[in-house]
């Protein structure tokens, strides 16, 4: 039977799993996978067949993990890992274990959060309109029926890259704000209407620190802003 993985750890974790379940229906009894060679373990279920990321398993997972991230460091395992055995999860602990020892001390004592930001485009587009004179005198002149589609494909050329230039300055000084709070940083690309979508790897003393700063900043910037802050989490990014 195949074998789900929900996170590797030091062997010297306490590994204390008992009152808490896996996933699946009826939930699985969790155990530890030891390699011994590496000083690393991984804990793990048996995989049900058919997995699905339903709310029932999806709790499951993050129920184990945070059961294992309060007793000590874990590389946590984004939902659905699975492996054909146990031997092959002993073997990739052995062949990666330079890695992972690394990886655990970089996140030792640390979480994630991981912030996503947007701007309303409308407000974004007057401001555009506002500040540059070369994007005001193309509009004027389709407004006042001076041209035609070429005029209009000009204009949207434009307005599309003086809002990338401000997308890309309100990411920037954002990240920079909070950097200094951050152990590390990591930006993945924003999709739909963010501009921004970044996780930072954070200290534990340092959360309420972080969430204030970003309050901070969610003001300074204005209500034409939507700043989403989700944390503290398991450091997947960082694994």
């Amino acid at each position: 039977m195949s074998v789900y993985v929900y996170a590797i750890t030091a062997g010297s974790h306490p590994l204390r799993l008992d009152g808490v379940t896996g996933v699946g229906d009826p939930p699985r009894p969790l155990r530890v996978v030891e390699a011994s060679a590496s000083e690393l373990a991984a804990v793990v279920s048996d995989a049900p067949d058919g997995l699905r990321a339903k709310r029932r398993d999806v709790l499951a997972h993050e129920t184990v993990l945070e059961n294992l991230m309060g007793q000590s460091t874990v590389l946590p395992l984004r939902f659905g890992a699975v492996a054909p055995d146990d031997d092959t999860v002993r073997d990739t602990l052995e062949e990666r274990a330079e890695a992972y020892q690394e990886r655990l001390r970089a996140l030792e004592g640390c979480t994630e959060f991981h912030l996503k930001v947007s701007c309303d485009e409308d407000a974004l587009l007057r401001e555009v309109l506002r500040q540059s004179a070369d994007a005001r005198r193309l509009n004027d002149d389709i407004r006042a029926g001076r041209g035609g589609q070429e005029l209009k494909l000009a204009l949207g050329e434009l307005v599309a890259q003086e809002v990338r230039v401000r997308h890309e300055s309100f990411a920037s000084g954002i990240v920079e704000a909070l950097r200094p709070l951050a152990r590390e940083v990591k930006s993945s690309e924003a999709v739909g209407d963010d501009f921004l979508n970044v996780s930072f790897l954070l200290e534990r003393p340092r959360q309420q620190e972080f969430v204030a700063r970003e309050s901070t900043l969610a003001e300074e910037y204005g209500e034409d802003f939507s700043f989403r802050v989700h944390g503290p989490l398991p450091p997947y990014s960082f694994v």
